[in-house]
């Protein structure tokens, strides 16, 4: 195992949200170009089969954040908060001595009042009282739970800062909701820059551009130093020149959280058509009927054919043609531009020599169909698309740069990863692996395969209740079983990487079926957590 440095390092974790592992040149898109981030690829680690543990922004961030799985740490679904009473690893960083930050998107809490829908037995019986409708005491309501819900709608940006740290950051901005209609502390930053900005998103106002007619795709009105992406960007650079200036003796941890290229699709200035949306390149699946297609995806077809597809807001949509590659050039811009923030923060750690004594990570909480049998955004259906993301390690120490691994891992093995490279253990309950045993060249294999779990918050049209699923992926297979229904997913990924022939029901997958959900059904026994730590007390 190579030496790492006893001395603690700086970490800078960047993230983005809503990004496919393809989308970064480093991974092989020939289209898009992301050389900066392409450069921490070529200086670093990059996982080539890294998967998330829910296909989701807040499950999956909840999960980063404690490295627990879904069912440990309970945001099964966009609209619970993190436990207040969980400990997550920046809490374990700040007691440590780190200086943690965020800035950007958090997502840990929720910043919409539209909550998944409640269901309490049967109607017909009478409700239980208010602080015994749910099954633990613990309701995550109030005050304290509603933070990021005050940034979106706070008009005196000091009421924001309460004491304490913020699940472990110490100094945060936080930006709520997407694209150039992004809120929180962004906002007051944006009003004395732009003051007519509420009268100009591009939700409202966009900039006229008849060549764009897909779903979402919006041209904004205001110039990229006015952006979201830009204010992150600023808001880290600020905080690195203060750390210097302050002559702090701490290490720090910064977490620098980008909103997009999440929908809606809104890349500014020069980035708006910096890509042709004739150059982009559709999966196959865009244009093969699924063998064995399951009703889910079939729904969502039928209701672009009969006009009756709601595709303005988060749920998943069908599109045609000329309008998934439209979205997609305009992803590649909003990438783009998060590429240009990651060299000038790059930039800036070199400036002040810091790149010595920092490691680095990118990655994303869930990729997006993005066209991918002709889908865009996200839900159940976890194709390879939703559910492999990038990451990449970059440490200052390493001396065999520019490797690729193969093996799997998964979003839940942050935590753990990043408190062993600061010579710290986990807590009791955090489920994930610590991947510096592979990233410093011990020979370890993390995993036999990965489990992915995932619920919806409402009712999808065509159902009853929502619905749930979970998936089993390792280096050949991808088994995906859905409650309460007489059908599912089983794809030979190896072979069918477009995951076009769907070979649950065939009579000579049998066997390999019931093989992948037994390991499935392993693979949830081990990830249950052995906190709280038993006390003694005969």
């Amino acid at each position: 195992m190579e030496k790492m440095t006893k001395k603690r390092p700086n970490f800078l974790f960047i993230m983005t949200d809503q990004q496919r592992a393809d989308h970064l040149s480093c991974a092989g898109n020939n289209v898009l170009k992301t050389p900066n981030i392409d450069s921490l690829a070529n200086r670093g680690k990059r996982f080539d089969r890294f998967y998330v543990n829910s296909g989701i922004c807040q499950t999956n961030r909840a999960t980063i954040m404690t490295g627990q799985s879904v069912t440990q740490h309970g945001v099964r679904v966009n609209g619970i908060p993190i436990s207040l009473d969980s400990v997550c690893f920046p809490h374990l960083l700040e007691a440590a001595g780190y200086d943690t930050a965020l800035f950007g998107k958090a997502h840990f809490q929720n910043f919409t009042t539209d909550l998944p829908k409640e269901t309490i037995g049967d109607l017909d019986l009478d409700k239980p009282p208010e602080q015994l409708r749910d099954s633990i005491l613990n309701v995550r309501s109030g005050p304290r739970y509603e933070r990021e819900l005050n940034f979106t709608n706070s008009k005196d940006p000091k009421q924001d800062e309460l004491e304490g740290s913020y699940y472990g950051f110490k100094n945060f901005r936080v930006c709520t909701w997407h694209g150039d209609g992004v809120q929180g502390h962004y906002t007051h930053w944006l009003k004395q820059r732009f003051p007519e900005a509420e009268k100009n998103i591009s939700s409202v106002n966009p900039e006229p551009d008849s060549r764009y007619t897909a779903p979402q795709a919006r041209k904004p009105r205001m110039p990229a130093e006015l952006y979201p992406t830009n204010y992150i960007t600023e808001m880290t650079l600020d905080y690195i020149d203060n750390y210097i200036a302050g002559e702090n003796s701490k290490p720090f941890f910064i977490q620098c959280s980008f909103n997009d290229p999440h929908h809606p699709f809104t890349p500014p200035g020069d980035y708006w058509d910096l890509y042709d949306p004739a150059d982009v390149i559709l999966s196959k699946s865009f244009y093969h009927q699924p063998h064995d297609q399951t009703p889910i995806l079939a729904r969502f077809h039928k209701q672009l054919t009969d006009g009756q597809a709601n595709r303005d807001w988060v749920l998943p949509y069908a599109v045609y043609e000329d309008e998934a590659k439209q979205i997609t050039a305009l992803t590649y811009g909003m990438i783009a531009f998060i590429d240009h923030s990651v060299g000038r923060i790059l930039k800036k750690l070199s400036e002040h020599d810091l790149d010595r004594d920092t490691v680095i990570i990118f990655t994303s909480d869930h990729g997006d169909w993005m066209g991918d049998h002709g889908l865009m955004q996200k839900a159940i259906l976890h194709y390879q698309g939703l559910i492999r993301v990038p990451f990449i390690w970059v440490d200052p120490d390493e001396l065999a740069p520019g490797s690729v691994f193969p093996d799997l891992a998964c979003s839940q093995d942050i935590p753990n990863t990043i408190l062993a490279r600061a010579g710290l253990a986990p807590c009791v309950g955090m489920q994930g692996k610590d991947l510096t045993k592979i990233i410093y060249g011990k020979k370890f294999k993390p995993y036999d395969g990965v489990l992915i779990q995932q619920a919806t918050s409402n009712i999808l049209p065509g159902d009853s209740k929502p619905i749930r699923v979970k998936t089993f992926v390792d280096q050949e297979w991808r088994l995906s079983y859905y409650a309460d229904k007489d059908w599912g997913e089983l794809y030979n990924i190896k072979e069918d990487p477009d995951e076009i022939y769907n070979l649950w029901n065939l009579p000579d997958y049998k066997e390999t079926k019931l093989e992948l959900i037994t390991r499935m059904f392993e693979a949830m026994v081990d990830g249950e957590s052995m906190s709280p730590i038993q006390v003694n007390v005969g």
